[in-house]
């Protein structure tokens, strides 16, 4: 009788493909140091980069659980002698309409951005495959725009929502933060390394231009799409000075808005300030955490090869 005896797995060979599989994973290549001093040194740099962007935070949030009287005390400490509290946290929600005020950012946000990446994902196509007569100088227009500083167009917006009827409207909110010609810019790049011949496939089976857009561009731009929509959706969550211009009446007001109204008889209160902007970026921290990981691929991808 003939016994067959199984080949035992070399021991070696599968270390070492496991180390080249997490050495893939990790972007290194076979051989290369895990620990090389370089690579040290960029890791220490960017955790002293990230403390330094994280201590001002830390501190409005230590600050936001103190008492007024330690807030302003000197010298100013990170661990108040009388303890923390929420006292500051139960002003704010006592005297301001933060559900109202959150929804009200909630709803504007979300409207500008699902405009504004419409608008601009189809500005962006045009550009990266039509031609068309006077492409070339339309788009230089829509760069050079991006240099114009918001606060100059301020004046002439108001005059025209208020010959629209359209101030103290949630559309006085919107339309004028629809307008983003760095997204266009953003999303041509990224469209013109789309490739062509995929289209043309596509327009060989019988697909129109919409359709081919729809359907295969942006299928294939959902990493630079989810970056973006975060991009316009932070900055619109945070504008300030466009809402409060364009409403008055409190039930309409944004969160950054809303938030400055909520002010004390006895002046300026820092434990109180502190709050206010915890409770208007917490939102945006939790979108990042979750969408974090989109806004770095969205930006990292360079063509196919990143994704």
């Amino acid at each position: 009788m003939t016994t067959t005896v199984a080949p035992q797995p070399n021991a070696a060979g599968s270390v070492h493909k496991q180390r080249g599989r997490f050495a893939d994973k990790a972007g290194l290549r076979i051989g290369e140091r895990f620990a090389s001093p370089g690579r040290l040194g960029a890791i220490v740099a960017l955790i002293v980069l990230a403390l330094f962007w994280l201590l001002p935070f830390l501190w409005a949030v230590a600050t936001s659980f103190k008492t007024e009287t330690s807030a302003a005390a000197t010298p100013v400490s990170w661990l108040p002698p009388d303890g923390f509290t929420t006292e500051a946290y139960a002003n704010v929600l006592r005297e301001g309409n933060i559900p109202l005020w959150t929804w009200n950012s909630l709803l504007t946000a979300t409207i500008i951005t699902i405009i504004t990446l419409a608008v601009t994902a189809l500005a962006a196509y045009a550009f990266s495959r039509l031609d068309f007569t006077g492409r070339r100088w339309l788009f230089w227009g829509i760069i050079a725009s991006i240099i114009i500083p918001p606060q100059v167009l301020i004046v002439p917006l108001f005059y025209e929502m208020l010959t629209l009827n359209l101030v103290d409207t949630y559309w006085a909110v919107i339309l004028p933060q629809t307008v983003h010609p760095a997204m266009v810019f953003i999303l041509k790049k990224f469209f013109d390394q789309v490739p062509v011949e995929l289209e043309d496939a596509a327009r060989i089976d019988g697909a129109g231009r919409l359709r081919v857009f729809w359907s295969i561009v942006l299928p294939l731009s959902r990493p630079i799409l989810a970056a973006v929509s975060i991009i316009v959706f932070i900055a619109a969550w945070n504008n300030f000075l466009w809402p409060f211009i364009a409403t008055s009446d409190s039930s309409l007001m944004t969160l950054p808005v809303g938030l400055q109204t909520v002010k004390s008889a006895y002046g300026l209160q820092y434990a109180q300030v502190m709050a206010s902007a915890v409770l208007a970026a917490l939102p945006l921290v939790v979108v990042f955490l979750f969408f974090q990981r989109q806004i770095i691929k969205g930006f990292a991808t360079t063509g196919f090869g990143g994704q």
